[in-house]
């Protein structure tokens, strides 16, 4: 992930300090994101139901093409 865009030729210093808050904060948001979806993840794992069958039992099967 690019911090820094500069052009050709282009002779521009950035701070130590601002280039380390970019960072951190991108550290931070990626870890947020990780928990969203860990907790997305949950909620649709408790939702979901494992299939049983029976024999003779009559099912529907989705076929692409």
């Amino acid at each position: 992930l690019p911090i820094l865009w500069s052009e050709i030729g282009e002779s521009s210093l950035i701070k130590p300090k601002l280039v380390q808050e970019t960072t951190d904060k991108v550290v931070l948001i990626k870890e947020k994101l990780k928990a969203v979806r860990d907790r997305q993840k949950s909620y649709a794992d408790n939702k979901r139901k494992p299939l049983e069958f029976e024999v003779g039992d009559r099912i529907l099967l989705k076929v692409s093409p």
